[in-house]
């Protein structure tokens, strides 16, 4: 993870791999015939456990909380928390995005897109119920979610954080006001929305 994160793909060699985890590199092999397995492996083992988590934390959210205001900026307070810890991960998937597009399409696939969708579905819902404006589903869970990634990004990967410090929760209550006045019809407070049916589903 440390090697890939700060190399790239292209430029971390098994060799290099081998020796920082003090093993033979044809037992490396013997486990991942291939680099880009390993590599693989490398993403999966870190999604397990934060990815994986955060779409269950997502559904966990969408039926416990009855505010637009406060679900928003719960979900965004979940994600600056969890990346703002896991900046090597941020670093490893723009890397996959710059070099192995095979990789990146099946990370988005296995790991985002279902989250999305989730996210997606919900909007939708609050749109039927005469809350929020005619927007695309997909583009408004991508811009919400994009705000709280890049603001994550320019903090923690290109210096951002050198210069202004930021708390969790403001940016993630100040970000939510901002998507949600785009979002919301005018007259409506993105306020409590009915709770939804326990047979629908949230993933």
């Amino acid at each position: 993870m440390e090697l890939f994160a700060r190399q790239g793909y292209r430029g971390t060699t098994t060799q290099q791999i081998s020796q920082k985890a003090g093993i033979n590199e044809a037992i490396l092999f013997r486990h991942f015939p291939h680099k880009e397995d390993l590599y693989w492996a490398v993403i999966e083992g870190n999604c397990r456990s934060t990815r994986t988590r955060g779409k269950h934390e997502l559904a966990k959210r969408l039926l416990s909380i009855e505010n637009d205001r406060e679900l928003f900026a719960t979900i965004a307070q979940d994600w600056l928390e969890r990346d703002r810890k896991d900046v090597a991960m941020s670093r490893l998937l723009l890397f996959t995005a710059l070099e192995n597009h095979r990789l990146s399409h099946r990370f988005f696939r296995t790991h985002m897109a279902r989250y999305y969708e989730t996210l997606a579905e919900h909007i939708r819902r609050r749109i039927r119920d005469g809350v929020f404006r005619p927007v695309d589903p997909v583009l408004a869970a991508r811009g919400f979610l994009g705000m709280v990634i890049y603001h994550i990004w320019v903090q923690e990967l290109f210096g951002g954080g050198r210069y202004q410090k930021f708390d969790a929760k403001s940016v993630s209550r100040k970000l939510t006001e901002i998507w949600l006045q785009g979002v919301t019809i005018s007259g409506k407070d993105g306020g409590r929305r009915p709770r939804p049916h326990k047979g629908i589903r949230t993933r």
